[in-house]
């Protein structure tokens, strides 16, 4: 069985603040195979931090971006209304899928909305907090 995991930029962007690598790890605490998916917007967001003036976050986005070749980089369209976390909260409801992410606000969004959550604790291990996620992508 394969579980589908949405990751967030920030997410992504993990490993290079804290050398863990987030894709072993995650099939660890699962205890699954995993389809890591990216969509289009957060990949496109990475780009953006990896060219901007902030030479700290532009190196962990450049690193993240190099990680992203491991996932599936889906095309999806955001919607003229949404930030790039609404479009996260709304894959995750309509594939029913498991997200990553270290976002605290976004992490509250997916609470609310009863969608399971990965997240980065004590810098060295992933933790999840809900379980309905879809064991199919």
């Amino acid at each position: 069985m394969v579980i589908c995991v949405i990751l967030d930029s920030n997410f992504l962007m993990s490993p290079a603040q804290f050398n863990i690598d987030i894709f072993e790890e995650m099939e660890k605490t699962l205890n699954q195979r995993i389809e890591a998916v990216i969509p289009s917007p957060v990949y496109d967001e990475l780009k953006q931090v990896s060219i901007g003036r902030r030479v700290k976050q532009a190196r962990q986005a450049k690193q993240a971006l190099k990680l992203a070749k491991k996932a599936k980089i889906v095309q999806v369209d955001i919607e003229p209304y949404e930030s790039v976390d609404d479009l996260i909260v709304r894959l995750a409801i309509d594939w029913n899928c498991l997200v990553a992410t270290n976002d605290s606000e976004l992490r509250k969004k997916l609470k609310k909305k009863k969608a399971s959550v990965m997240y980065l604790r004590q810098k060295s291990r992933l933790m999840v907090d809900g379980a309905t996620f879809k064991q199919n992508f």
